[in-house]
């Protein structure tokens, strides 16, 4: 696509865009500010409001750890799937070589947060 093309989208967009947003001022209504409205709202029943609610740090460790380690059980699946295609180009040594230093990472992480006790709830 040529400068001009470009230029003319970009452009395009943009009065398109500002256009949308004057229609919308013009025909939306006013916004009606209402403090009921930001109260949270529990089936009817008031709030009780606790200020002294503290979530554990473990709970968002045991979500990073879950997540680092699906992430990498995700990375394991494309080579899993793409693994005979190497072999039959001649770079199956090493892509099994890389997979091979991936997997010895995950394993030393795996022992680390069991030797750590990043798991455990005391």
């Amino acid at each position: 696509m040529p400068l001009g093309g470009v230029i003319f989208i970009v452009i395009f967009i943009a009065v398109f865009g500002a256009f949308l947003l004057w229609l919308a001022s013009k025909t939306g209504g006013k916004p009606v500010y209402h403090p009921i409205k930001y109260e949270p709202y529990e089936c009817g029943l008031p709030s009780l409001d606790k200020k002294d609610t503290k979530v554990s740090v473990k709970f968002y460790l045991t979500a990073i750890l879950f997540i680092l380690f699906d992430i990498e059980i995700i990375f394991m699946y494309p080579w899993a799937t793409t693994f005979r295609d190497f072999l039959g180009t001649g770079g199956g040594t090493f892509v099994f070589i890389s997979m091979l230093v991936f997997i010895a990472v995950f394993v030393f992480g795996l022992f680390w947060e069991v030797k750590s006790k990043a798991l455990e709830w005391d």
